[in-house]
């Protein structure tokens, strides 16, 4: 097989360059054996092979429109890719070339989803599905935006978060590919998750803030750089390693779930972190964490009826908060567990997270969903096992206003 050189570019790793190109990571790293699971330096050459156009025969009776359904890639992409051939009739057993499915999709689960990746299919589904309106609710302590995407027009209105937890980043990719595949749903008026998606889209106005913390998400999916601005201190705290995947707190080294004020003081005596940290620790006060207060602020300007908290694993759902929630709070807790196969759960013992503040400060539904099974962080590979359950419970709770 041919290859080609590539530069390494910044926040490039093996997943990145192996879903530009096409490939699988386990081509990328069998034309790369000098690498040996280090992250990538920026300005390295590696080898990419040049992976060959998949092909297909034409059948009797066949048109461009009805391979692009088989296929399930787009007119405009068939035509992309067979210049010379549009337009023409075609023939029995006439050769053309199709797109592979996945590179159709403007979220792809091919690789690891940073603040970029991020910004890139925000830009491409509001070009492609103008009825999504996004905005920016704040900024991170590094003066990256937190978006918030808002699709429907109902008068229920939900809130689902993700990526409050820096290695939980997964959470972010599924939520945005729940996005694009609602959205679609919409646009062709079919089902989705077992609903009418425009039932859906006229009953619920659904808010998604994908990534809360693009600092942290950052850090765990491309590695720190001597350039980094906190780099000194992020690998102090980080106990002198330059490795960040478990880190879970936001560029300051702090836990975001442990800033809310619900019985914060009591669980940061709970937690005993006494400074900043990968974990656990909830700042010096409620709220100081800018990433925390851009989403309480949010939460109280949009004044929803109920939240999800999206983080992993454990496939749990958890709906209570001291006796502060809403009678029917177990009762959707149950829906949403019903649509998931997740098992609703009441837990104890925890304070300071978004879901408590929800509950205590609103005094309406809840939650905090622990997506997928495994340990922490879930491999990018089991994302496609899982999120049929995440879409299922989400497009469950449009629902919950009944």
């Amino acid at each position: 097989m041919n290859t080609i050189g590539y530069v390494v570019q910044p926040g490039d790793t093996p997943r990145r360059i192996a879903a530009r190109f096409g490939i699988s990571p386990s081509s990328w790293a069998a034309f790369n054996p000098q690498w040996h699971g280090e992250p990538l330096i920026p300005g390295e050459l590696v080898q990419v092979p040049v992976r060959l156009p998949r092909r297909y025969v034409v059948q009797r009776g066949e048109t461009w429109e009805t391979i692009a359904g088989k296929t399930q890639v787009s007119l405009a992409r068939l035509q992309e890719m067979n210049a010379e051939a549009w337009g023409q009739r075609l023939e029995e057993g006439q050769i053309i070339e199709i797109p592979s499915p996945e590179r159709e999709r403007i979220v792809r689960l091919t690789a690891e989803y940073g603040s970029h990746q991020l910004e890139r299919d925000l830009d491409a589904l509001k070009r492609l599905y103008p009825f999504i309106a996004t905005c920016v609710i704040g900024k991170s302590a590094l003066g990256k935006p937190i978006y918030a995407l808002r699709i429907g027009e109902g008068p229920f209105r939900l809130q689902a978060n993700g990526a409050v937890h820096a290695n939980e980043w997964i959470t972010s990719l599924a939520l945005m590919r729940f996005v694009e595949d609602y959205a679609k749903a919409c646009k062709r008026k079919i089902a989705f998750g077992g609903k009418q998606a425009t039932a859906l889209y006229a009953k619920c106005t659904l808010w998604v803030v994908p990534m809360v913390n693009p600092d942290g998400v950052d850090l765990v999916v491309e590695g720190i750089a001597p350039d980094h601005p906190r780099y000194r201190e992020l690998v102090r705290w980080n106990g002198g390693s330059d490795r960040f995947h478990r880190w879970k707190a936001n560029a300051r080294g702090v836990d975001l779930n442990d800033q809310f004020p619900a019985h914060w003081e009591e669980e940061r005596l709970r937690r005993g972190a006494d400074g900043p940290g990968p974990r656990d620790y909830g700042g010096t006060a409620p709220l100081t964490e800018p990433e925390a207060k851009a989403l309480a602020e949010f939460t109280r300007e949009t004044d929803f009826h109920a939240a999800i908290a999206f983080h992993t694993q454990g496939e749990e759902i958890y709906w209570n908060y001291r006796g502060m929630e809403p009678r029917h709070s177990l009762a959707w807790a149950q829906r949403l567990g019903k649509a998931s196969g997740y098992r609703p759960v009441r837990l104890e013992g925890s304070d300071a997270g978004f879901k408590d503040w929800f509950i205590s400060e609103f005094g309406r539904p809840g939650f905090t969903v622990e997506a997928g099974w495994g340990r922490n962080p879930l491999p990018l590979e089991s994302l496609a096992e899982w999120y049929p359950e995440v879409q299922s419970l989400l497009a469950a709770a449009m629902e919950l206003s009944d």
